[in-house]
């Protein structure tokens, strides 16, 4: 009896090892917005945390002030890639039934 609960259990184990590699692959494709300055400058992550776009409004451009348009893409870049963690570990939290696993 004991022996089945243990091979009940393995199998739960690898199913939910599983599962995990499968919200792990789809987090990487998983898109987050964040945006800096009211919208002028925006960035897109990926659940991998790769930016894959970043859009500027020609409103933020100003020859005389760069840093300003440094700082913004900075935190528009930093806000995307907060949202696409969050997404993506809601993805994995999701497939692990709320456990938390060491590594995951």
């Amino acid at each position: 009896m004991a022996q089945m609960n243990m091979q009940k259990m393995m199998l739960q184990a690898r199913k939910m090892q599983e599962e995990v590699e499968k919200a792990q692959e789809e987090a990487k494709l998983l898109e987050a917005e964040g945006s800096a300055g009211g919208g002028v400058v925006k960035a897109v992550a990926s659940g991998d945390g790769r930016i894959k776009k970043i859009s500027i409004s020609p409103d933020a451009i100003d020859p005389d002030d760069a840093e300003m348009l440094e700082d913004l893409t900075m935190a528009a870049v930093n806000d995307a890639l907060a949202n696409a963690g969050e997404l993506a570990q809601m993805r994995i939290e999701a497939a692990t039934g709320g456990f938390n696993i060491p590594g995951m």
